[in-house]
């Protein structure tokens, strides 16, 4: 009998934990070990019986030992968490694969194919699914923000003790696979134990991605081609009186190498060298591919009689090849894959000589040089025509349709690389390049509207602006803006005209903004009104709070702008508006800031209808709920009616990357449930528009949550003294687990941090604030003021996705904090009266919103619901508890300064990564 999803979790835990507890008494001592057990038995002790006095006993018991015997501490409970959560992604893919082969109840929901169904029972015809997706575009884009804590080594280590699981869970019948196997996952543990668990250098943008292209190339090379697939075979299950080909509407994209808001490392050149190092990456995997093609195709000409079109296109590649070595006699396709790999191996090169030039000569590339995704395309299709019309559609929809998606997803660039830059950035140097150039001696003392008006008419000049040869008088960060725009232009005439195409301006808040960027595209060439070209979008980043309320007012008026309007002719007619999650809800607190991008959204696109402009949003989600977080499908499922239409951008950032591509299954899966949620917002019978009774209520409810927050965290002047030593914040900052800096300048307060430090730090010191503040006392007042509201609430929680999302969201991080862990952490604060009156009022709202969520929800606790969800953070409590009761002792003798030596800084950071791994959030 085959254990049950649950059962084969415990076995697969309990194996990894023993030979962790083997590893122990081998390499540090049974002392160690016994150690480890005796605290985790204090802390599973205190998760039975809550008690502050007994924790302060157990930190205490821990404030007793060494730095070297709290190290092996936290090395233990670290690699514990990461052993567990590989079993816990094993449970998943077991899962799927489970409920792939049911049927009915037990059969995989959120799918393409169950996304159909329900648009088939509502009458939606084959004739209008077609249309949309032909209009449809989803595109995941990797960041590189800092909140990935684990090292690329520890993520290799644990996808080889994942394969090995795989071969005892299918080798059962061999007992000697089984002890091979177990063998190697002793290996591995062994290594972890020994290796260092934080990164000895801050990793630079470069490392960063190499380290997202090993993402790619590990999942989404494979998982790709089967996604496209899946659609198609429900196409044809629910619309089987159609031939379907879905056209390619998936894509990917990338920060990585081209983020440079508040980075300083991100320059131009390391943007010509992140599109370098991507192309690579592809063009390698084609010519793999390709060798692959060439084993296969040995079809023989005695057999098959190629068509005109194809021995026309092979006549050409030999007049540019004549010398390149032809197959077998009689095997025309291998003949052309070896005219199709010596054009990948010329790309090759030429892409890694090249280096772009905006100012000098052009140089046309060598032929046979694929500079985008047609000529290669062109070169495989006309292979698998041919074999369609020779009658082998095994051939021709196999492998080599594989190849294709890739291509037609993936072109010769693999990821579009995103550009962006802080406006202030932008403003500062047309600041400096006006006055050179004698049209404006203070463009930054102008008001907003002298700045758009100026703007407005600069752009309907056509004599430049800036020239050639930059002024040697002109300011190094003023160069640099420059040489952005122009390596671009460049990279996009020069090596591939598909590597980027978006411009991201962060910190939005005026349409000057926007004309700002337009203005130095045009002074690259990207933007050519007169010639009929544009190379690039200009997107909008609408972060604060006063910017999403001002942002239909601000597109309003552009789009009113003709040169504007121009750029916007040559771009599709479409605009894309990206909307910040993070800086929001820093701003404002949670249930605002949610409630704020929700109207912004409809507002957007509205404004968009009536301007005859399609609004495409660009959602800047990160990992943890503060940020935006929480489950993709239901995050798509609950924007505002009407927006999503088909076509979405959203970041993925962080340790999300590697919890939804790490695993090929999960990847699958993962990109299933986001074209299900596309398909399905995508009609308007999917999606009916909310009752203006709870658009009401969400309004007071917003308003007053926002309040609440601003009077915490801005209003309270002893707040920042608590967050800063009531958090590990500073230590935060020094862990060099990305590229970026914590903080946008020298400045301290809270409001030039950046959002991921900050929800991290709420998150390790077991607050978890940002992902709840303020929804409590909103809804007491309310439900006070105004009684009948509570079924009014329950009823939106049952038909309401937006609002069922954001309760369900906050239910699990209110899940993850612990309020008494928590007030551990205020004893760090110096003056305890401060710590006390500011822990009280956080423990006060903590115990409001988990009343108000469980009246909302009908339960008797949060996550009564998720059973699958809470037993995984019961599993891991009492795991991480003594994370946090050891991180507290380090940072109590960091502060104090009793122990100053590098090995003591070194425990703190390790604890941070341990934290980390155990509540599956950093930032």
């Amino acid at each position: 009998m085959l254990p049950t999803e649950q059962e084969a979790l415990s076995a697969d835990i309990h194996l990894l934990g023993d030979l962790l507890g083997e590893t122990i008494r081998r390499l540090a001592g049974n002392p160690i070990f016994e150690l480890v057990e005796e605290v985790r038995a204090s802390a599973k002790a205190l998760r039975v019986t809550p008690s502050l006095d007994e924790a302060r006993r157990l930190r205490d018991r821990l404030a007793g030992l060494d730095a070297l015997e709290l190290r092996a501490l936290i090395r233990a409970f670290s690699i514990y968490f990461d052993l567990t959560n590989l079993a816990e992604q094993r449970a998943r893919v077991r899962a799927l694969y489970a409920r792939g082969l049911g049927s009915g109840a037990s059969s995989l929901a959120e799918t393409p194919e169950s996304a159909l169904r329900q648009l088939r029972t509502l009458g939606v015809s084959a004739e209008q699914v077609d249309a949309q997706l032909n209009l449809a575009l989803v595109v995941p884009v990797f960041t590189a923000h800092p909140s990935e804590a684990r090292r690329r080594t520890v993520l290799e280590k644990l996808n080889a003790i994942g394969g090995s699981l795989d071969r005892i869970e299918h080798a059962s019948t061999l007992p000697q696979e089984r002890e091979e196997a177990i063998r190697a996952i002793s290996e591995e543990v062994e290594g972890l134990w020994l290796s260092d668990r934080i990164r000895s250098m801050r990793p630079t943008v470069l490392d960063e991605v190499r380290q997202g292209l090993q993402m790619v190339e590990s999942s989404l090379f494979d998982v790709v081609p089967r996604v496209y697939r899946t659609i198609e075979s429900g196409l044809a299950q629910v619309y089987p009186e159609k031939a379907w080909r879905v056209p390619p509407f998936l894509a990917f994209g990338s920060w990585i190498g081209g983020d440079r808001d508040g980075h300083p490392n991100v320059t131009h050149q390391v943007t010509a060298d992140a599109v370098r190092h991507q192309q690579v990456t592809v063009l390698r995997h084609y010519l793999d591919l390709v060798d692959d093609l060439w084993r296969r195709l040995s079809h023989s000409d005695h057999f098959v009689t190629p068509g005109e079109a194809f021995r026309a296109s092979l006549a050409r590649d030999l007049e540019i090849y004549p010398h390149v070595a032809s197959s077998p006699a009689h095997e025309p396709y291998r003949a052309k894959c070896r005219m199709i790999t010596a054009k990948l191996r010329r790309t090759l090169d030429y892409v890694q000589s090249n280096r772009p030039d905006w100012g000098g000569e052009p140089i046309a590339a060598p032929p046979g040089v694929y500079l985008g995704r047609p000529g290669l395309l062109d070169d495989l299709n006309v292979i698998a025509e041919d074999l369609r019309q020779a009658g082998a559609t095994s051939a021709a929809s196999g492998a080599l349709q594989d190849l294709i998606r890739l291509v037609e997803v993936f072109g010769v660039h693999l990821l579009t690389l995103d550009l962006r830059q802080h406006s202030g950035r932008h403003a500062e140097a047309l600041d400096e390049l006006l006055r050179q150039a004698g049209v404006c001696d203070n463009y930054l003392g102008l008001s907003a509207d002298g700045r758009f008006d100026l703007l407005a008419s600069e752009l309907e000049q056509t004599r430049p602006l800036i020239p050639t040869r930059l002024s040697t008088a002109t300011s190094a960060d003023t160069r640099e803006v420059v040489n952005t725009f122009r390596t671009s232009a460049a990279l996009l005439e020069q090596q591939c005209p598909e590597a980027l195409h978006t411009y991201i301006i962060s910190s939005t808040t005026e349409p000057a903004h926007l004309l700002e960027v337009l203005l130095l595209a045009r002074e690259a060439r990207l933007f050519a009104p007169e010639a009929g070209l544009s190379r690039i979008d200009v997107v909008p980043l609408f972060e604060a709070s006063d910017p999403l309320r001002e942002a239909g007012a601000i597109m309003t008026r552009l789009f009113s702008l003709p040169v504007y309007r121009r750029q916007l002719e040559l771009r599709g007619h479409a605009q894309e508006v990206m909307l910040g999650y993070s800086d929001s809800n820093k701003d404002v607190g949670f249930l605002k800031s949610s409630w704020a991008l929700y109207r912004a959204q409809w507002e957007l696109t509205e404004v968009g209808r009536q301007a005859g402009v399609t609004v495409q949003m660009f959602h800047g989600r990160g990992g943890a709920i503060g940020r935006g977080g929480g489950p993709a499908n239901r995050a798509i499922l609950a924007q505002p009616p009407g927006t999503v239409k088909g076509r979405l951008r959203i970041t993925e950032q962080g340790e999300v990357i590697a919890d939804r591509y790490g695993h090929r299954a999960i990847a699958e899966r993962h990109l299933d449930q986001v074209v299900n949620a596309v398909l399905l917002t995508s009609f308007p019978s999917m999606s009916d528009a909310p009752d203006p009774a709870w658009l009401a209520v969400l309004d007071r409810l917003s308003e007053s949550a926002g309040s609440h927050y601003r009077t915490l965290v801005y209003d309270t002047p002893e707040f920042l003294t608590y967050f800063l030593q009531a958090t590990p914040i500073e230590e935060i900052s020094k862990l060099k687990i990305g590229s970026r800096p914590a903080r946008r300048g020298s400045a301290t307060g809270i409001e030039q941090l950046r959002a991921i430090p900050w929800v991290f730090s709420w998150m390790q010191s077991r607050h978890t604030l940002p992902g709840w503040y303020g929804l409590g006392s909103a809804v007491s007042e309310d439900l006070a003021a105004h009684p009948g509201d509570l079924a009014l609430l329950q009823e939106m929680y049952l038909r309401w996705p937006f609002w069922s999302t954001l309760i369900d969201n906050a239910q699990m991080i209110l899940a993850k904090a612990d309020l008494t862990i928590a007030r551990l952490y205020a004893d760090l604060v110096d003056d305890q009266e401060l710590a006390e009156r500011v822990y009280g009022r956080i423990a006060s709202e903590f115990q409001k919103t988990v009343e108000v969520i469980r009246l909302i929800t009908g339960q008797n606790r949060l996550l009564e619901r998720f059973p699958i969800l809470e037993r995984s953070i019961q599993r891991r409590n009492p795991y991480v508890d003594p994370l946090s009761f050891i991180q507290l002792v380090l940072l109590k003798r960091l502060r104090e300064g009793d122990e100053t030596n590098e090995e003591l800084a070194t425990a703190v950071l390790e604890s941070i990564n341990g934290v980390a791994a155990g509540l599956k959030n950093t930032g």
